[in-house]
């Protein structure tokens, strides 16, 4: 299954792994990894000074922690992209009233679509508008005073589609404390076995791939570092934007609402979602996903009358992900 991982994300374009695309009178398309893999050189702007020289000075003696949250919106909604833009793993000191540069790839793209000019705000935050037909689509935004850059993703679905949703601390990785040490730069954390496995099977079959994290907006940058050290592409990827009190975040609620939000909103059809801590259980129920569509591994597995994952996902693998029906999409 390792190969079948390297098929997927080396030869999107003639490597369909044996499936045969549904057509349906309104066409509900498959995830568009070649257009966004295929992405051609970004010939970045001009490179200018800082209009800050506290941020001059800020962008020589800090790393930059810039992040793009994805956005996932059905078919014939404009979307509201942002990115945040700060330097220091601790400090997080914002970029403010300086100028960003968007740039967009992706389904249907000959070159990149330039979004235009955006300033930052008090917050070190822009937002991009924009409205794209059915597919997947990478975002660049260029820091013009540095050449450094965030990239996220927006992905256009048509209502109905079929999402597998994960969790990722404890679900994917083997602790909910391993992506503390990977964000601090002192630890790779390590991936249940056949987690990855799991992950592909339903993006073979056309599942559309959402990863719900109670991680803070600012661990975004080291979390898609580690989808691509571990094999995984990094998108729909839903940190939590509004974790400004990290001593106490209320994740049960902000994943119930983001759930809601895919289900009514978007109009997904989340028909299996994966989780370790009771907040899952709790948050995922809340959402109206039923125990039965529901996995979890770890202490906390078969609670509720969810469905438990034993040990590692090898077994869950064959059993479950493997036997799984195909998506019902088309493959561009």
């Amino acid at each position: 299954m390792k190969l079948k991982g390297l098929c997927i994300l080396s030869a999107f374009a003639g490597c369909t792994l044996g499936l045969s695309a549904t057509t349906h009178a309104a066409e509900t398309f498959c995830s568009d990894y070649d257009a966004v893999q295929s992405a051609p050189t970004l010939n970045k702007p001009a490179q200018r000074n800082f209009r800050n020289w506290g941020n001059r000075y800020l962008s020589w003696v800090h790393r930059p922690f810039h992040m793009v949250h994805d956005q996932i919106v059905r078919e014939g909604s404009a979307a509201t992209i942002v990115g945040k833009f700060d330097y220091s793993s601790v400090l997080h000191k914002d970029l403010e009233n300086e100028d960003v540069h968007v740039y967009l790839y992706g389904t249907g793209s000959q070159n990149w679509e330039y979004l235009g000019e955006h300033r930052t705000n008090r917050d070190g935050k822009i937002s991009v508008n924009v409205q794209k037909p059915q597919g997947d689509y990478v975002v660049r935004m260029v820091v013009e005073g540095d050449h450094s850059e965030a990239i996220g993703y927006l992905t256009v679905v048509a209502e109905g589609r079929k999402a597998v949703l994960f969790d990722i601390d404890g679900t994917l990785t083997l602790s909910d404390f391993e992506g503390v040490g990977d964000y601090l730069g002192i630890d790779n954390a390590d991936m249940h076995n056949y987690a990855d496995d799991v992950v592909w099977e339903y993006v073979s079959k056309g599942y559309q791939i959402v990863y719900l994290t109670g991680r803070g907006y600012w661990q975004a940058k080291t979390t898609r570092d580690w989808f691509n050290r571990n094999g995984l592409f990094g998108w729909h990827l839903r940190t939590d934007a509004n974790q400004d009190n990290p001593i106490k975040p209320d994740t049960q609620q902000y994943k119930t609402d983001y759930i809601n939000y895919l289900k009514n909103d978007v109009g997904l059809d989340i028909v299996r979602a994966y989780g370790n801590a009771d907040t899952d259980v709790r948050a995922y129920a809340a959402a109206g996903i039923p125990p039965s569509d529901t996995y979890i591994i770890g202490e906390h597995a078969g609670m509720d009358g969810t469905n438990a994952v034993e040990g590692d996902y090898s077994l869950h693998y064959v059993e479950v992900a493997q036997p799984a029906s195909e998506a019902g999409c088309s493959w561009r």
